[in-house]
Order: C-alpha cells, then sequence, then structure tokens
C-alpha cells in the first residue's frame, strides 16, 4: 500500500457561517516535489446538510471536493475522500449529534445514501486518484451501543452501495477502537485497512488537552509505562500483530493517521518516529501523518528542541522530513 503523504484538514470542522477552504496548492507542491503521493481529506457531513436531513445535501459544497480531486490530479497526488464526522457519530464531541450511528436506522440510512451518492459523483474518476474512507476511527466496542456485529454489517451496507454504482472505487475502512483495533472478520471484502501509528499514546498525546489519559506517563521512547509495560520497536511490532494478520490474508494496509503532539520532546519524538518508519517499511505500508502544517505535523510542529530548516517557502524540521519521505 504505496501511499505516503499528510492529512488535511479544509473541511474537518463546520460551524456556522463556515465555508470549505480551497485547496492548499503551496503545500500539495510540496508533497509532489518531496516524493509524497498521498492527500486524505478528513471532512465533516454537516458542510453539505442542514438540519440533520441527511437525504438532501447542499451538493453545490461538493465542487470544493471536486477542486481538491482536480488539484491532486494535477499532482499525480491520490486523494482520500475521508468522512471525520460521519450522521450519528464522531470520535470528537459525538455528543452533538442527533442521532447514534450505531443504533438509529436514520443516521445508517443517511450515511449509505451519501455514500452512494459520492460513488455516483465520482464514478468514472480513476481509482489511482481517488478512495473513500468511510468512517473515521470508530468508537470503543460497547461504546455508544456499537458492537462488532453493528459495525460490520454497516460497513457491508455500504460498500455494497458503493459497489452497486462503482464496482471499481477503492473504499477504506478504520480499524475500531479509535483506529487501533483491526477487524479481520471483514477481511473477505476487497477493501483496505486503515490502522494508526499513535501508540504509545503517552509519546504521541503528551500534553493533549482533548485527552487526559497521559497524565502520569511520561513522554519517554524507547521506555515509559503505558498498558503495563515498557514500549520499543518490538512493543510496537506485536502491537501491529493483528494487522499483519490482516495483510497475511491477502488485504493492503495503511497508516491511516499518525504523528506526534508539540509537548513531547523532538529528540523522543524523532526516536519513535524512526522505529515506526523502519517497521512500516518492512510491512510494505504507506502512511498519512495527521498535519502537514500545525502541532502534528512537518511544519513549525513547536516541539521543544526543534531544528527548522527553510524549505521551498515553510520552516521545516528536516530531520523528521528525510525519516518521513517514501
Amino acid at each position: 500500500m504505496t501511499w505516503y503523504g499528510f492529512n488535511f484538514q479544509w473541511m474537518t470542522s463546520w460551524e456556522e457561517g463556515r465555508i470549505p477552504e480551497p485547496p492548499d496548492e503551496r503545500a500539495l507542491d510540496f508533497l509532489a516535489k518531496h516524493s509524497f503521493n498521498f492527500a486524505r481529506l478528513a471532512c465533516d457531513y454537516r458542510f453539505w446538510t442542514r438540519d440533520y436531513d441527511y437525504l438532501h445535501p447542499v451538493e453545490s459544497t461538493f465542487e470544493a471536493i471536486d477542486s481538491y480531486i482536480e488539484a491532486c490530479r494535477q499532482r499525480k497526488i491520490h486523494f482520500s475522500l475521508n468522512m471525520h464526522r460521519v450522521p450519528g457519530y464522531c470520535i470528537n464531541r459525538p455528543e452533538i449529534e442527533k442521532h447514534n450511528l450505531w443504533v438509529d436506522r436514520e443516521a445508517q440510512d443517511g450515511l449509505v445514501f451519501q455514500w452512494e451518492l459520492f460513488a455516483k459523483r465520482y464514478r468514472g474518476v480513476s481509482g489511482d486518484l481517488l478512495s473513500f474512507d468511510l468512517i473515521n476511527e470508530p468508537p470503543d466496542i460497547g461504546q455508544y451501543g456499537m458492537t462488532r456485529e453493528i459495525h460490520s454489517a454497516l460497513i457491508r451496507r455500504i460498500v455494497a452501495a458503493i459497489r452497486a454504482v462503482d464496482p471499481s472505487r477503492p473504499v477504506v475502512i478504520d480499524g475500531l477502537e479509535g483506529g487501533h483495533i483491526a477487524m479481520p472478520e471483514l477481511a473477505d471484502l476487497e477493501v483496505i485497512h486503515s490502522t494508526r501509528g499513535y501508540q504509545p499514546m503517552p509519546v504521541s498525546h503528551q500534553g493533549a488537552n482533548w485527552w487526559d489519559g497521559w497524565k502520569g506517563h511520561a513522554a519517554e521512547y524507547p521506555g515509559g509505562d503505558w498498558w503495563g509495560h515498557a514500549w520499543d520497536r518490538q512493543a510496537l511490532h506485536e502491537f501491529y500483530a493483528p494487522w499483519r494478520e490482516v495483510a497475511a490474508m491477502g488485504r493492503p494496509v495503511h497508516i491511516g493517521e499518525f504523528g506526534c503532539y508539540n509537548q513531547t520532546p523532538n529528540d523522543v519524538a524523532l526516536r519513535w518516529f524512526a522505529d515506526l518508519f523502519s517497521l512500516w517499511r518492512e510491512y510494505g505500508w504507506g502512511w498519512g501523518m495527521w498535519n502537514f502544517e500545525g502541532a502534528f505535523g512537518i511544519v513549525e510542529h513547536g516541539r521543544p528542541g526543534t531544528t527548522y530548516e527553510k524549505l521551498d517557502g515553510y520552516n521545516v524540521d528536516r530531520q523528521l522530513l528525510e525519516l518521513l519521505k517514501p
């Protein structure tokens, strides 16, 4: 699965009056120049849905997505259309939703309908250029009424709806529990399985104000104490064992998100990144860093101890860039 690149947040979080951002063509130029070939758009369905009316979207909003696809096509970058917030669920603030995706038929029908609509709109667009990433980071098993059986049935329903319209469209499914838990029960579907590169979380999310699980755990690597043991390259290898089993079943595996928040010292982050990349290269898996610019990215992320280099108009963590390059 040789897609390497970044996530972009041009349509990630809707609020009243906000419109989609234009494609960041300067960032895409940087990707193309440095041999990256993947851009994942984490989008919020509320940009095209009003008052939870899932079946009558504002299709003019899709023109922004058209422009993202075209900007990527011009640079030979694969574009992954991801539903970061779907009808009835988001890993961030799910309580603001009117419905619950895992128990309410209205939300499930709405999500299937919207993916079917995208399949119709982009039918004929090459699979080399465009993939559909169905639901970002489903919750923990049992949370919000979600079970493996409910999730599996919903994924099968969405995939069937897309394939009825566009049989060759590449489809991506995220692992459970925030993308970390593999779904071998869906290995019979011809889809790409997407996992995450955030473990151990006290390294990747040290100091995060939206998740306090890091408290009481130092940002150490190798070492530290998370899930009852220290972490090193071997521990990471064991963590990805279920995903390697899915790959052994003949299904592509991709790291849809990864990164390190800017409160972890940069020398710790670089040691961790080096082991992650060495393992993913060994497995033959591609990856998409959560940010390009920002606290999880390679441009002015702000981690203590970083030396930046001016490169193509950006202040870049050159050490991280060299590790990250395909």
